[in-house]
């Protein structure tokens, strides 16, 4: 095996290896599209993560024999989601790597038994310290470009894990549909009734809903209900709702964010899309200066892409098969033909999820971008 060390993240340069390594890694690839730099330092920031606060996390960094970075990953413990689950799982994320075995076999070894030291039984991965983090190793469609809420790799990488006795736990796949002129005539009459029977309307949300009535903690709330019953996740906490809030509410054009309320005004469902920033990100290259803050602000105010990320969508479970879905489809595609949008995608979604795949089926959808979620024993 090459002279491969791996060291825990420490110092300030050792830090700066682990977020820089992705940039080098992908530097050539047209389907990659990064993180920003200050997203990254901010994961393992405790005054900006507040998910930290029942989580514990540590970086490694991969070195060749010349002291070059060669690889990275970060073992994570979500302490609440193991109490919820029932479970003793320490998660993998942030894993990149160079194509060499010797790389990816220390760097998980080194999660492993990070893992084992403080109880874990299974590593699991990759995943982050939310369902609402980046997670699934893609195995499918590497020549398709990704999304900013989404991880590309490598088609190697699932070469690697399989080799070293990691096997299937979940799989995700997104959801790509063609926006048509006018909306199926399944969706319109479906979103009648459901009104009608059951006492919903549209609510367009406003800045002002958000930051002075708070009806971004009332969506994240919903959201938290919503998810419950979802692989791996764990509620999220009132501080870490306070930092989503800002994180996407304040990027998102709320024209394209729909809610649904009953009768007493409750948010029921809502739909938070926006259009795609992953060419925006490309170009800031991971970076906000000298004009990566630039290629944002255009493609979200300017000059907007022709396609619309669907970030979260979430009906609560008392809510779901009366037809919230279709009301949605209502809304949004009449105000995606005005803003020039031709086509969207989901975020990963779990291939088990039956009735969550067929709402899409009177779109003519196409399901692509496999992505795994890795586990193996290690007690």
């Amino acid at each position: 095996m090459k002279d491969i060390k791996v060291k825990k993240v420490e110092t300030k340069q050792e830090m700066t290896d682990f977020v820089d390594l992705a940039y080098k890694l992908y530097a050539d690839c047209p389907y990659y599209v990064p993180d920003l730099e200050m997203d990254i330092y901010d994961t393992f920031n405790p005054k900006k993560n507040a998910g930290l606060e029942f989580s514990d996390i540590q970086a490694f960094v991969a070195y060749d024999e010349m002291g070059t970075p060669v690889g990275r990953i970060t073992g994570i413990i979500n302490h609440r989601a193991n109490e919820k689950w029932g479970s003793k799982n320490v998660r993998f994320g942030f894993f990149d790597f160079y194509d060499d075995r010797a790389i990816s076999e220390k760097l998980l070894k080194a999660v492993e038994e990070w893992g084992k030291e403080r109880g874990m039984k299974k590593i699991q991965g990759p995943m982050g310290i939310t369902d609402f983090d980046k997670e699934g190793m893609l195995i499918e469609d590497f020549d398709q470009v990704g999304s900013m809420n989404t991880l590309y790799n490598y088609p190697y990488y699932s070469q690697h894990v399989e080799a070293l006795g990691y096997e299937k736990e979940v799989d995700w796949v997104q959801v790509r549909i063609d926006i048509p002129q006018e909306t199926p005539p399944k969706y319109s009459r479906v979103a009648k009734l459901s009104k009608e029977m059951f006492n919903l309307k549209v609510k367009k949300i406003s800045a002002k809903d958000i930051t002075q009535e708070k009806y971004g903690h009332k969506i994240f709330q919903l959201l938290n209900t919503a998810y419950s019953p979802i692989f791996g996740f764990s509620s999220l906490s009132d501080k870490q709702i306070d930092s989503f809030v800002q994180q996407y509410m304040t990027l998102v054009d709320l024209d394209l964010v729909t809610v649904v309320e009953n009768e007493a005004g409750e948010p029921i469902g809502v739909a938070i899309t926006m259009c795609s920033l992953s060419k925006a990100l490309q170009k800031a290259k991971g970076k906000l200066f000298p004009l990566g803050w630039y290629h944002l602000l255009k493609a979200l105010k300017w000059k907007p892409e022709d396609h619309a990320e669907l970030l979260l969508i979430a009906v609560h479970p008392d809510y779901q098969m009366l037809g919230v879905n279709a009301i949605f489809f209502d809304d949004l595609i009449p105000i995606y033909n005005q803003h020039g949008i031709h086509w969207a995608e989901t975020g990963p979604q779990l291939e088990n999820n039956v009735r969550e795949l067929a709402q899409w089926k009177p779109l003519n959808p196409t399901f692509t971008k496999r992505r795994r979620c890795y586990q193996k024993n290690i007690d």
